[in-house]
């Protein structure tokens, strides 16, 4: 025997698929090539992938729920309307609305778009229709005629004509050129539900909620002849020569080009069943065998199967839409026999409502098993996210599953429901084959034998736990054969939630609403050990796969660990803030994975106590939790109907992290380069990508000292992106806080401010509460400067009145006849002074300047720069200083 692989702890997992809720009913609209939906999901938009059900964007903005809209003919723009009266215009590429108006006096119910793209045509609740020039947005044509809500309409694939039907049972043929009804045609006696024309425009098929579809003549505007259908139609559609099902039926030519050739169409409605029908003999010549839907009565009584259906384009096939909001996809095929059929290929659930249990099954697990607020079981493909099948037998919820593969190699699965019965299924042949009754109460927990496979266990609301055998049952005993209990125990003072079986098969464990676990062995049950110290209901329970221990998981919030053999609790993990309601072993019981009541998912290392990793992608209680037993993979569910799919991304992150650090090695490497470079600009933008703020401080330091800083500064600053400026931004607020480091902050700031230009920082996101941040400490510096500087001038006083300081080395003097001379440096320039010799005033140069004679021809002491004198000029003596030569040659001196 191999022996296992080593064991590596799980340290992260991620969420790499959503099966989400994209169609809550009503509207939905189809793109050209078939390859997207646009879907009605509450107040929004879903733009869903018809392959895989992935939504690809939401568009949001109506207050109100959504009732009707349509692609462009190119499927670059989507038109909505809703209960606001606002049509929109959604550009798909970037997902916003780029045009709106409005028009009707109450919601839009119809909507069509001309093959042009230029023209939308609306029909409203306010029983009027109205055609908008889309680029515009202005209103074209406004027709008044219907009694009632426009439920339908339609342009003419050839002339300027426009069809609505509406629910006074009038189809109106209106003309674009001279914006009159040109024909009212009645022959319907309810609302009239669909429209559909040849594709030559020749013949007009409507169709209503009175069981028929009315041909008629657009030409001439007559009435040809009524098909009866014997079921509420919902949607016609003409099968065009060339499409595949035209092929496929035999029918030949262009037989449409002419008004007294045969249509052929098909209809959907209430039945749940697609039929293909004969104009010309007016008999079904196509009917499916069986229903693939799920019939749901009205407040009325009334069935609904199908409400609407599509013919994709390229040969897709047929698209059908549910009442319990399903997409069906049908491709047609020939049988051996040469018989016609329709094979769904493709079901994609719009809605999955509340998710209560699920579980992975087959050999691959390749398919999830999915119990929700219905009474069938979803079985989803997890590849394509398709719903592959159905199981369909229970008369009420189904609470909870489990799966298994049997010792004969089938594949089976065991339900429990609200109709307090258990039934088990087998997957090859998708059939009942077992049910099991006895029990008095809602079935609350299943489980499977995990060694023999030849039993499973059911815990009920009555407080009892059922053995039952389905050793020797199979498909060929007939249809829901009944099945066997073995042993049966009352086992709790309340309801009992959770069941687990252990790995041989001998102990069976079950968790209840009475905060107690009890261990009973197998297989008559005999009771071996209590489980008491929690302080709410128990939700789950499981054994270890590789320990003589039980993990069970509570309302108190906590997940405990108990010894099978004495009952003890051997270790507590909290850290859930609401109640847990799954827990599951992984890594061969050395970890585990729970989810609660508040959304969160939690992955746990026993030995250590520790919460590795802690996930939030759900809006609401996570109710299930299957974990793959090959690869370890996990899904949750719960009730925003959402199914997430996590996979173990351990290695591909250890992977990513040690690139990223050879990349960060290397990016430093460069950063160096760059400084010894000088090459500023570039340096400042490597220490940004390496989130280096001290490396970025050095620099901005650097630019400050040098002489030349104003270009480095806008190379540098110019060549950051929005989001580098906020970056930027937050380290400007961290340096301004501290005294230190706030001189290269405001130069760094006052760059901002200087190179980029209002506008745009005002875009930058969190822009206000950066500069809330600075506005502070920047006023205190300023003011802590500001006194400082006064401070100096008393210092200045005080030294220049104890002849420590010279006077200012730019101050002015007399000569001998009151001239004003310029000092710079401590020497007399080379200006021309006044000649002593009493010289005209015009005989002086440019450069000397004249000014009124001084009081007094002492030296007036300035402010001046503090540069000490010698020892020798403390002793205060008199000497000669030379200070310039006049023109004439004659010395001009004062007493120092």
């Amino acid at each position: 025997m191999a022996a296992p692989p080593p064991l590596t702890l799980k340290r992260s997992y991620r969420c790499v698929s959503s099966l989400q809720q994209f169609y809550s009913g009503g509207p939905f609209a189809v793109s050209d090539d078939g390859a997207l939906l646009a879907c009605a999901c509450g107040e929004e938009i879903k733009i869903v992938n018809s392959s895989d059900a992935s939504v690809l964007a939401t568009l949001g903005g109506e207050t109100e729920a959504v009732t009707a809209f349509t692609f462009s003919p190119d499927s670059r723009f989507l038109f909505s309307a809703g209960h606001s009266r606002l049509i929109r215009v959604w550009e798909l590429s970037s997902g916003k609305c780029i045009r709106s108006w409005k028009g009707h006096d109450g919601p839009v119910m119809s909507m069509a778009c001309h093959s042009s793209g230029g023209l939308l045509a609306t029909g409203g609740a306010d029983k009027k229709v109205c055609v908008w020039d889309v680029d515009g947005g202005f209103c074209t044509h406004f027709f008044k005629g219907h009694q009632g809500v426009v439920t339908c309409i339609k342009f003419h694939p050839n002339r300027l004509l426009l069809l609505s039907g509406s629910d006074d049972a009038v189809v109106r043929v209106w003309n674009l050129e001279s914006k009159k009804c040109v024909a009212v045609l009645e022959k319907h006696f309810s609302p009239v539900t669909s429209l559909a024309l040849s594709e030559d425009g020749g013949i007009l098929l409507s169709a209503g909620r009175d069981k028929v579809v009315n041909k008629w003549d657009m030409q001439t505007y007559s009435f040809k002849k009524t098909i009866p259908t014997y079921e509420m139609v919902e949607t016609v559609c003409i099968i065009h020569p060339g499409d595949g099902l035209s092929a496929l039926l035999g029918f030949t030519g262009d037989n449409n080009s002419s008004t007294s050739a045969p249509i052929h169409f098909l209809t959907v409605g209430e039945r749940g069943i697609v039929r293909i029908w004969s104009s010309e003999s007016a008999v079904c010549i196509y009917e499916q065998s069986s229903s693939d839907v799920t019939l749901i009565s009205d407040e009325d009584g009334s069935r609904r199967g199908f409400i609407s259906a599509v013919l994709l384009p390229s040969n897709l096939g047929l698209l059908c839409v549910t009442a319990d909001q399903q997409f069906l996809f049908y491709c047609p095929i020939k049988s051996a026999e040469g018989s016609f059929q329709l094979n769904m290929y493709r079901r994609l659930v719009g809605y999955n409502e509340e998710i209560l249990d699920m579980k992975f099954l087959g050999v691959d697990e390749q398919y999830l098993a999915v119990a929700t607020n219905l009474e069938q079981v979803r079985v989803y493909d997890v590849t394509s996210m398709s719903c592959a099948y159905v199981l369909v037998g229970h008369t009420d919820i189904v609470v909870c599953i489990d799966t298994c593969i049997s010792s004969s190699g089938k594949t089976m699965v065991v339900t429990g429901s609200k109709d307090n019965t258990v039934r088990l299924w087998d997957v090859e042949s998708r059939h009942c084959i077992g049910i099991g009754k006895g029990h008095m109460g809602a079935i609350g927990a299943v489980t499977f034998s995990k060694k023999w496979k030849n039993f499973f266990v059911s815990g009920s609301s009555d407080r009892t736990i059922k053995v039952w055998s389905f050793d020797g049952v199979s498909e060929h005993d007939g249809p829901e054969a009944a099945l066997k209990t073995k042993a049966v125990v009352a086992a709790h003072d309340k309801d009992i939630n959770s069941l687990a079986v252990s790995p041989n098969d001998g102990l069976v464990c079950s968790g209840s609403e009475d905060h107690s676990a009890c261990i009973w062995r197998l297989p008559d049950l005999v009771s071996v050990a209590v489980l008491k110290g929690h302080k709410r209901g128990i939700w789950s329970v499981e054994f270890s796969p590789v320990d003589q221990c039980v993990m069970t998981s509570s309302g108190d919030r906590t997940v405990k660990i108990w010894a099978v053999s004495d009952g003890s609790c051997l270790k507590t993990f909290e850290g859930h803030t609401s109640s847990v309601l799954r827990a599951s072993f992984l890594s061969r019981g050395t970890q585990f994975v729970s989810c609660g009541g508040d959304g969160l998912v939690k992955l746990w290392t026993i030995k250590s106590n520790e919460c590795v990793a802690t996930y939030d992608q759900h809006e609401g209680k996570i109710w299930a939790l299957a974990v793959g037993k090959k690869t370890e993979m996990f899904a949750t569910g719960g009730t925003d109907a959402t199914i997430n799919f996590w996979h173990d991304c351990t290695a591909a992150d250890k992977q990513e992290a040690f690139r990223k650090e050879e990349e960060a090695i290397l990016r430093g490497q460069e950063l160096e380069n760059a400084v010894s470079d000088a090459d500023y600009a570039r340096a400042i933008q490597l220490a940004f990508e390496l989130r280096r703020p001290h490396k970025l401080f050095d620099l901005f330091s650097h630019l400050c000292r040098r002489r030349d800083s104003d270009d480095p500064f806008e190379k540098a600053l110019v060549a950051l992106g929005k989001e580098e400026i906020r970056v930027l931004l937050e380290y400007v607020r961290e340096w301004n806080t501290k005294p230190k480091l706030c001189h290269v902050a405001q130069v760094v700031l006052y760059q901002i401010l200087r190179i980029f230009p209002p506008t745009e920082i005002v875009e930058i996101k969190g822009v206000s509460e950066l500069l809330e941040g600075l506005i502070p400490y920047s006023q205190r510096h300023f003011s802590r400067i500001d006194r400082f500087v006064r401070s100096t001038f008393l210092l200045d006083i005080v030294l220049s009145r104890m002849s420590v300081i010279d006077p200012e080395a730019s101050m002015m003097l007399t000569n001998n006849d009151g001239w004003l001379l310029p000092f710079e440096n401590g020497v007399h320039g080379e200006h021309n002074a006044p000649q002593s010799n009493g010289q005209p005033d015009d005989m002086l140069c440019e450069s000397d300047t004249k000014v009124q004679p001084l009081v007094s021809t002492e030296l007036e002491e300035l402010p001046c720069s503090k540069k000490r004198k010698s020892g020798k000029s403390k002793k205060g003596s008199a000497k000669k200083v030379k200070l310039a030569k006049h023109k004439n040659g004659s010395d001009i001196s004062v007493q120092a």
